[in-house]
């Protein structure tokens, strides 16, 4: 599982020129499933974006999580994170998965973000033709792959 996590002011979600979604200052994390993604994935994945160190403190130092700052996510499914580029110009989506296996693991993977944040979180709409509006602040953006845990 590969995501984008940006920390954002603002971020919308719009879908046939109606916003379905937004939030205000927090995290946009977008997310790439491939089909050996499972549970254990999902647990350390959200733990660690819910306690990501990368709000400004009193100093100005970026030492305060999400969760830590009141915060929102946005979470939006992106299968093109899972694109391959070693041969050719073209990106080959091979890794990712099909709906029937990335819609559960994307529906787990929201649940758990709530659970751990302890809040509603507000998502995109899996498949859909999404455009995406965020005001990047800082900017500051991490990548984080559940594939290399270590």
């Amino acid at each position: 599982m590969k995501t984008v996590i940006q920390r954002v002011k603002y971020s919308s979600v719009t879908i046939d020129n109606q916003i379905t979604a937004k939030i205000g200052r927090g995290l946009l994390v977008l997310i790439g499933i491939e089909d050996t993604d499972n549970q254990e994935d999902i647990e350390w994945l959200t733990k660690k974006i819910v306690n990501l160190r990368i709000f400004d403190d009193e100093a100005g130092v970026m030492n305060r999580s999400v969760q830590e700052i009141n915060g929102e996510i946005l979470v939006v499914s992106q299968f093109t994170l899972q694109a391959s580029t070693k041969k050719g110009n073209r990106p080959s989506y091979i890794r990712a998965s099909k709906p029937e296996i990335a819609i559960p693991i994307y529906e787990n993977f929201c649940k758990e973000i709530e659970q751990q944040l302890g809040e509603t979180v507000s998502t995109g709409t899996f498949g859909a033709d999404m455009k995406i509006e965020l005001i990047n602040d800082g900017p500051v953006t991490i990548i984080i792959d559940s594939k290399n845990k270590e």
